[in-house]
């Protein structure tokens, strides 16, 4: 594996990781009863964006680092894959 394969997959790995962790424990303005005219009762008050990211980064390091082991070592292959999925080499 690359470097710059490397930062895709890492760069994969943390925004679905965030897309998943983004919705978690956010407070709307309808949940506070505090509803701004002209907005969504749903939009969000209190979003706690820079603690998920920090959390967000940490996970991923630790599920890109499996993948790259598994990657690195050998495990799974490109041809295991291709079998997995009923286009094996023939």
């Amino acid at each position: 594996m690359g470097v710059v394969s490397g930062l895709v997959l890492y760069a994969i790995v943390w925004f679905m990781l965030f897309l998943i962790i983004l919705p978690i424990r956010v407070q709307t303005q309808g949940d506070l009863k505090d509803i701004v005219p002209g907005t969504h009762a749903g939009a969000p008050e209190h979003h706690h964006l820079k603690k998920k990211a920090l959390w967000t980064t940490l996970i991923a390091l630790a599920i890109w680092g499996a993948f790259v082991a598994i990657i690195l070592s050998g495990v799974i292959s490109v041809n295991d894959l291709e079998s997995w999925m009923g286009r094996g080499t023939r």
